[in-house]
């Protein structure tokens, strides 16, 4: 299962179905789109930005819960860093929290770090990457 944190409002629905007027126009607190495979609840609330919280309120039984885009959170942290998007990764082995780097996948040949580094080229990297994931992984009580 999958949290992802955004900087802006989340629009799935389309403007003017039901379910958008019923959240948008209608102002409901909850708003519950069911279909034969889908379900998609919209609902409002403060701004929540702990994926601890989320994750025990929204990702019950769950074996193991991704929280992409949380960045100052305290938890392990997986960082995909390609140079043709940024010229350094977010990883920063001076920084406080440097320790919760569990691996960095990248397409750089050079790239060195100070936790597990893994490289797109390499047959195995996701395999690699699962395991350290659920090595590394925190259990919610």
């Amino acid at each position: 299962m999958t949290i992802k944190h955004g900087h802006h409002p989340a629009d799935v629905d389309r403007r003017g179905s039901d379910t958008w007027r019923h959240f948008h126009e209608g102002k409901a607190e909850r708003v519950l789109i069911a279909s034969p495979e889908l379900r998609v609840l919209f609902e409002r609330s403060p701004d929540e930005y702990d994926p601890i919280g989320l994750a025990r309120q929204y990702m019950q039984g769950a074996d193991i819960v991704v929280a992409e885009g949380y960045k100052a959170a305290a938890l392990p942290k997986i960082e995909v860093f390609r140079r043709s998007v940024a010229s350094t990764p977010l990883y920063d082995p001076a920084a406080p929290n440097a320790r919760q780097w569990v691996a960095i996948i990248t397409d750089d040949p050079e790239f060195s770090a100070g936790c597990s580094v893994l490289r797109f080229q390499d047959t195995i990297w996701l395999q690699l990457l699962a395991n350290l994931a659920w090595e590394r992984s925190q259990i919610l009580g």
